[in-house]
């Protein structure tokens, strides 16, 4: 089922496009997704669409913001992780030290998203986080552990 691209257009110019950083915009959309379904959820849209059509958009946001993100080159990528994370509050290095523990960022990955983009994404966040820890002075994880 193809939707009107103006409810897209109407989600992006109402939310999206009041999250300053790409990868902002991914944390945002996937905190709309229900970790036991898939399914998207947004009060806002809910009031306009079906369940049905709300979480097509909001799934097709979802995708077209990762392949945003990955357009972008390393240096691009670390620049909008930097936006991102200065509008975080709290002490970086320990949202530093969580990332490099537990790794949340795989979870932004949207449903259907191809093996090799998928790679591509968790590969480029280990290496902009590796930057990152080594900004903010966090100890390698044990490998012990």
């Amino acid at each position: 089922m193809e939707f009107d691209r103006s409810h897209a257009g109407d989600l992006w110019r109402h939310t999206l496009s009041r999250i300053p950083s790409t990868f902002g915009r991914l944390v945002y959309l996937c905190s709309l997704r229900d970790g036991s379904t898939g399914r998207y959820h947004h009060y806002g849209l809910a009031q306009k669409f079906t369940d049905q059509e709300a979480d097509q958009v909001l799934r097709q946001s979802h995708r077209k913001t990762l392949a945003e993100w990955l357009a972008y080159d390393l240096e691009e990528k670390k620049a909008d992780l930097d936006l991102y994370l200065a509008g975080l509050e709290g002490d970086k290095k320990t949202i530093v030290e969580s990332w490099v523990e537990m790794k949340p960022y795989l979870n932004l990955i949207p449903a259907g998203t191809p093996d090799l983009e998928r790679e591509h994404f968790a590969a480029e966040c280990d290496t902009l986080v590796g930057l990152l820890r080594n900004r903010y002075g966090v100890s390698p994880p044990d490998p012990t552990a």
